[in-house]
């Protein structure tokens, strides 16, 4: 059910990181780091599987609407997440 914006003590621009300003363009990342990284945390941050999946949330997304400005790398073994790094021309 929709809240007044009254409820809220603050409200703030829904700005989001353009991936050159994320990403460092000699790295690659996964999916779960971007996550952190969204949210200005280490991208080792240690943090609760309850909490991964809400960063989830945001992050798939971000890349998604980033793709054109990204390139990925197949996972180096099978119990390895893809990685996501910025394209470079």
């Amino acid at each position: 059910m929709p809240v007044p914006k009254t409820d809220f003590e603050t409200i703030h621009p829904a700005t989001f990181y353009e991936p050159a300003d994320l990403l460092a363009a000699d790295q690659m990342y996964t999916v779960y780091e971007i996550a952190r990284l969204l949210q200005e945390l280490d991208p080792d941050a240690e943090i609760d599987q309850e909490t991964e999946a809400i960063l989830l949330d945001w992050a798939i997304p971000w890349i998604m609407v980033h793709a054109d400005d990204l390139v990925v790398a197949e996972p180096r073994a099978d119990d390895e997440p893809g990685y996501y790094g910025l394209a470079t021309e």
